[in-house]
């Protein structure tokens, strides 16, 4: 009964079902997860290599559009990209083109692998002969990834269930290139933990004359495994194992290789070091057929060594060394300059993520961009090192901000693109000359629009998407605007934080505060950028009366220097709730309407410990937490994640004792709602359980909602969002009374 009465509860608060009833100054949980009414378009633009012009999939074809013009002219037609016998076309989910444009590989049917969407069907289509044929002889539906045409087009490689093979572009032979010694033998692709902390899952890559292949191959031989048990789809449960190394356990062993086609012989790179005690982080052609670039990590990932690979040999010599007293941070992309002769680099050390121009035959790189601020993302840099520019997304003094910079790679100038006026959050997609760009503007307060703009002068040469009916549902709501400011927790530190409050609060009262955590080096809350669903469920829960705040401690991914992202060294769960808890503390002092007797948290991931953190640590002053997919303990998660940011379990005990939750289970005085997906393959149901069990034992209340099957994101499955963020908007109501008093 208990439970009928909070589901009728629920649905009253989210409104009026009948759309010719419906208040559109309102946001319900049925307009934001069951309706379109704030969908959010974006525009995707695949730029063309030497070209002012970009394609992109308008109604199942492949268009190509002049930048300068805007006119399309259609490359490939629905029809020809229909397999015979069908009467629908391929799904584009991607695609490439030859140079000549004469070829393109077609991604369709695409599966999810750990986190992205890399398993699928690839096709190959014949512009000319106007021949479409799928690849892979008699491969199982959706077991090709990677797939690339080969630079003169007369092939095309990929990886097929841990081995790489090639076939000739008219399908007549293919040739398996790799052949595993073991099952736990990986050639072309990667194991879950290169995947998810090192950013890497294609694993190969064609030599420019395209008679060689470069790859990694890895051997998770000896790794841990943990277990996925699906109990729901079947009479009996299945079981999925995944090779898993956590904290101070052993890796995978990695090792990269060059193949020359033509004798199928490898050549291994003879990088120096144990092969499961270090990262081979990233690896490329480096400007020409005879040699690879390679950045290699030590274990504690405090040292970054740039390599230089003898395809034919497999000798390496090191031409950059990057070193740091915390951990260094593998940063995208390098870009060669001078006809292979330079190449860029991102270093904090100087105090600030710097550009710097780094030689090829070694010695020490050259400093691009001065002044106290970091560079966010280098996105383009001119093939001239010596008068040529490098554009970059910086936002000196406003870490909250994103804007388009430039500067001379001689470091003579300095200069922001991104028009003064326009505050927020800048994205660019830039073309290959660096002359236009697909720009994407948005604000907390403002939906995204995209629009085409020429360089340097950033003036619009056409709107691409202007989401007008997102802007339309959004200007209709009666809300409040985001406030972003600062608060000092002491001397010398302050912490960036922004505030939604109820429309027409009436401050002589007081209102309930909801904060919104994350607090570990992944990741940034406090950012002035459409939120999008997410952002809005926290203006719904601001109309309902609860003021919403997040702030950024010391230790997240803020561009505020080196000092203030690398000070959770060591000291993860411990600087961070620190910080949350005297910002907040502050912030009660200084704004007498919020009230101190009704404080609640949440978060996801690494908020989701934050948030056990704050409830354990500091139960005299959040009252209410809502964790999702947390991490208790720190002792569970990756190697790489974990070490990078706390060093190896064994010379820091202490720091993983006192920055795992779990230890501090026994304070728990308030409400604690716990969330979790049984098939999170990132942080593991099982770090939760063990929590439950100390739960259980310190005899302390809480509640619990495990998700079956579901994964990190908890989105699996017809309206599990809908279902999430009701049951979260509930526990909040009942547990944390909304409105003044």
């Amino acid at each position: 009964m208990r439970w009928i009465s909070v589901i009728a509860i629920a649905f009253c608060l989210a409104g009026p079902l009948g759309a010719e009833e419906q208040d559109l100054s309102k946001l319900t949980l049925d307009r934001l997860y069951d309706s379109k009414d704030f969908e959010s378009k974006s525009y995707s633009a695949t730029w063309l290599d030497g070209e002012e012009a970009y394609t992109r999939v308008e109604e199942s074809a492949i268009v190509r559009v002049d930048a300068r013009t805007g006119v399309a002219q259609t490359l490939v037609s629905a029809a020809e990209l229909t397999p015979a016998g069908s009467s629908k076309p391929l799904t584009v989910n991607g695609y490439s083109f030859s140079d000549d444009l004469s070829l393109v590989l077609i991604y369709t049917n695409s599966q999810r692998v750990w986190r992205q969407k890399t398993r699928g069907d690839y096709w190959i289509l014949d512009r000319s002969a106007r021949q479409l044929r799928q690849l892979g002889g008699n491969a199982a539906e959706a077991t090709l990834m990677f797939a690339k045409l080969s630079p003169d087009s007369r092939h095309v490689a990929y990886v097929r269930e841990g081995d790489l093979y090639m076939e000739d572009v008219a399908g007549e032979v293919l040739r398996r290139l790799t052949r595993k010694r073991t099952a736990t033998e990986i050639n072309g692709t990667f194991d879950w933990v290169y995947e998810e902390e090192l950013r890497l899952r294609d694993g190969w890559r064609w030599s420019p004359d395209g008679k060689s292949i470069a790859y990694w191959q890895l051997d998770t031989q000896g790794v841990g495994r943990i277990p996925l048990v699906n109990n729901t789809d079947s009479l009996y449960p299945q079981v999925q194992w995944i090779p898993y190394p956590k904290v101070g356990e052993q890796n995978s062993s990695a090792r990269v290789g060059v193949m020359r086609l033509e004798s199928g012989e490898t050549t291994w790179m003879q990088a120096q070091g144990d092969p499961r005690n270090q990262y081979i982080a990233r690896m490329e052609w480096a400007e020409n057929s005879d040699e690879i670039v390679m950045q290699l990590l030590n274990r504690r990932q405090n040292e970054n060594r740039v390599l230089l690979g003898d395809a034919g040999t497999g000798e390496v010599r090191t031409i950059l060394t990057e070193t740091d007293d915390a951990w260094v941070d593998v940063l995208d992309p390098v870009l060669w300059l001078d006809d292979g002769e330079k190449f860029s680099w991102l270093s904090d050390r100087d105090g600030w993520r710097h550009l710097y121009v780094a030689s090829r035959e070694g010695g020490e790189p050259e400093l691009v961009t001065k002044g106290e601020f970091d560079v966010i993302q280098l996105l383009h840099v001119d093939d001239d090192s010596a008068t040529g520019w490098a554009y970059f997304i910086a936002s000196p003094g406003d870490a909250q901000r994103r804007y388009l910079h430039r500067a001379r790679l001689d470091g003579s100038k300095l200069e922001r693109v991104t028009p003064k006026d326009a505050p927020g959050t800048h994205s660019y997609r830039m073309s290959d000359g660096g002359g236009f760009a697909v720009h994407t503007y948005a604000t907390a307060n403002r939906p995204p629009v995209t629009d085409l703009v020429s360089l340097p002068d950033h003036k619009r040469v056409r709107m691409l998407e202007d989401n007008e009916k997102l802007h339309e549902a959004y200007a209709a709501l009666e809300t409040t605007t985001t406030e972003f400011f600062k608060i000092e927790i002491e001397d010398g530190v302050e912490l960036d934080a922004y505030s939604i409050e109820p429309p027409n609060m009436d401050r002589t009262k007081k209102y309930p505060v909801l904060v919104y955590v994350y607090g570990e080096p992944a990741g940034q809350t406090v950012l002035d950028n459409w939120g999008s669903r997410s952002g809005l469920w926290h203006r719904m829960m601001a109309q309902q009366g609860y003021v919403v705040v997040s702030i950024d401690n010391r230790g997240t991914a803020a561009p505020r220097g080196r000092a203030f992202r690398k000070s959770a060294y060591r000291r993860i769960g411990r600087i961070g709730p620190a910080d949350q808890a005297a910002a907040l503390r502050r912030l009660l002092a200084e704004r007498e309407y919020l009230d101190a007797d009704r404080v609640g948290v949440w978060g996801w991931s690494g908020g989701g410990s934050s948030t056990l953190h704050a409830l354990f640590k500091h139960p005299d002053l959040y009252h209410v937490g809502i964790s999702v997919a947390p991490v208790p303990n720190q002792r569970y998660y990756d190697t790489i994640y974990q070490e990078r940011y706390m060093d190896l379990p064994a010379d820091n005990v202490e720091g993983f004792v006192e920055g795992s939750p779990i230890n501090f289970a026994h304070q728990l005085e308030g409400e604690l709602l716990l969330v979790h997906g049984t098939g999170d393959d990132n942080c593991h149901y099982q770090t939760t359980e063990m929590l439950i069990n100390e739960l259980i034992r310190q005899k302390k209340p809480f509640t619990m909602m495990p998700y079956p099957n579901r994964s990190h994101s908890i989105n699996e499955g017809e309206t599990t969002t809908f279902h999430l963020r009701s049951m979260m908007t509930r526990f909040l109501n009942e547990k944390l009374p909304a409105g003044p008093r």
